[in-house]
């Protein structure tokens, strides 16, 4: 009922400043094509996980308190799932910490260790379906997804840091005088871990993979909204061959797992995905306590930007994918989107025809593009930022509103006339609403561009290869995707600039946030050469 008043106002708005042609434009459109909300399909998979997981074994929180997840579809109970604490968090360390300090994962061969993260790789893979299902169910994104696109990227970058944990070497350095001087690339110890609610499973894996290549030992802390894929992965861990207190996995809520493992003194790394605010928190947990190192991937608010001698029909889809796809809760999505002067009418047009040729509905059934928001609270921000996009003058082409009247689901929404000053253009909406706005020049629209506090990724659409190198190296971002966008592997670093996060995951560069650079100096005696 909140929502349909809260529609009403706007529209009501919308009207009272003569926007009446605007509202013409969207009610001559109907969603025939998006797929009608019926009862929910029921997930064929039981929930046989939902304790905390530490030292090797599925135990009860201290506390004893659970939680529920809950689904996005319905808004009802998943499970309920062992709410972990400071002193589950104190348990999981201390186990970590003993199996780094005493156990044989750091000690034993780095091909030993391959061969251990490689079967793991194998039994996500075996258990690929059940895996999908789960992260489906938890999350609202559609099970196609899940289950042909990320837990196969997971087995991907796993097998990818498997090969690299026996090419992890140090260096033998020439000095001045006669002495003998290597590094020495060394474990860092215990990692302290966090994941976001959007990418659940494959932030984990992003994370685990690199720390266990280079021999930490790990606590992971779930979020709260999506516990059930890496709980469920816990399970599979003994039978891959990883020894006791390496990976532990621990549920439960920021202000009170998280900061605890983000203050806890034997946590010598953490690597946190999320909100910048929540960042800028774990910083400062991070340095009150004992100055550990943070790794950080953050929010953004990606430029897209089409040319005026783009492939429009190419760069209308891709721009919808970039924003629309995962629900519109990616970290990079395409959210500004920059569209040259001379071309802006043609892709406005067919952006929105296609926006509203997307089909909605339970993320279970075959053929749905996009499913429920993960939860109340988010769906109740979007719909605060599409109220705003209305009052600060931007005209509503399409969607706007609530999809269905059960569940998170929000009909795929576009702006057009945005301007740079709107929250619309400047915030992360973390939703399905795109905002097109106007530009006329390359320098116009670099400054533009590059003037938001995130730096991200940025999309580039244009046939000109100058015109495309010169927007590359002129955005101030951490990732440039040209003629295509979202395009992941598990070799290709990922990270921001700005407030969008410090340090790189994936690929090479990965492997840095979890090693220790050490020299050893030993003199020569009468040396043949130098």
């Amino acid at each position: 009922m909140a929502v349909r008043v809260f529609l009403s106002r706007s529209v009501h708005h919308l009207l009272s400043k003569g926007k009446r042609s605007h509202l013409g434009r969207i009610a001559a459109y109907k969603y025939s094509t998006v797929a009608a909300l019926e009862d929910p399909i029921k997930p064929t998979v039981n929930v046989d996980h939902t304790k905390l997981f530490i030292n090797g074994q599925f135990v009860d929180s201290a506390s004893g308190k659970t939680f529920p997840t809950l689904d996005p579809r319905t808004g009802e109970v998943i499970a309920h799932i062992a709410e972990g604490d400071a002193e589950d968090i104190n348990r999981a360390v201390a186990a970590a910490r003993k199996a780094f300090d005493e156990g044989p994962w750091p000690r034993m061969t780095a091909y030993e260790r391959s061969k251990i993260l490689l079967r793991l790789a194998d039994l996500i893979e075996k258990h690929n379906d059940q895996i999908a299902t789960l992260e489906t169910w938890d999350t609202g994104k559609p099970y196609a997804q899940a289950a042909k696109i990320e837990v196969p990227m997971v087995v991907r970058l796993l097998r990818y840091y498997a090969g690299w944990a026996d090419k992890i070497h140090g260096m033998t350095i020439p000095a001045d005088g006669p002495y003998h001087v290597q590094t020495l690339h060394e474990p860092i110890g215990v990692a302290g871990q966090i994941i976001p609610w959007n990418f659940p499973f494959l932030i984990f894996s992003w994370k685990i993979g690199p720390a266990l290549a280079c021999g930490n030992t790990i606590v992971l802390k779930t979020a709260e909204q999506t516990p059930l894929s890496a709980l469920y992965v816990a399970n599979l861990l003994q039978e891959a061959g990883l020894p006791e207190g390496v990976l532990n996995i621990i549920s439960g809520f920021g202000a009170t797992a998280g900061a605890s493992l983000c203050s806890h003194m034997d946590v010598d790394k953490l690597a946190f995905t999320g909100s910048t605010e929540t960042g800028k928190t774990i910083l400062e947990l991070a340095a009150k306590s004992n100055l550990k190192s943070v790794t950080l991937e953050l929010g953004g608010k990606s430029p897209f930007i089409v040319c005026e001698d783009a492939d429009i029909d190419t760069a209308v889809e891709q721009a919808h994918l970039a924003l629309f796809f995962n629900q519109g809760q990616c970290c990079c999505a395409g959210s500004r989107t920059y569209v040259h002067e001379k071309v802006y009418d043609e892709f406005l047009e067919k952006a929105k025809a296609r926006a509203l040729k997307r089909v909605v509905g339970d993320p279970f059934k075959s053929g749905t593009e996009q499913g429920p928001q993960i939860d109340s609270k988010q769906f109740n921000k979007i719909m605060k930022y599409i109220r705003s996009g209305v009052d600060s003058g931007a005209t509503l082409e399409t969607g706007g509103e609530q999809f269905g009247k059960k569940g998170y689901y929000i009909k795929p929404t576009v702006f057009s006339n945005v301007k740079d000053d709107m929250l619309i253009a400047q915030d992360e909406i973390f939703g399905p609403v795109q905002s097109i706005l106007k530009f006329k020049d390359l320098d116009e629209v670099v400054r533009r561009a590059n003037s938001s506090r995130y730096g991200l990724a940025a999309g580039v659409f244009s046939q000109n290869i100058d015109t495309a190198n010169t927007l590359a190296r002129a955005l101030r971002v951490g990732t440039v995707w040209i003629n295509c966008f979202d395009k992941f592997d598990a070799t290709i670093p990922f990270g921001g600039y700005k407030m969008s996060g410090q340090g790189r995951e994936k690929g090479e560069y990965g492997l840095r946030n979890y090693l220790q650079v050490k020299a050893v100096v030993t003199p020569l005696k009468n040396p043949a050469w130098l």
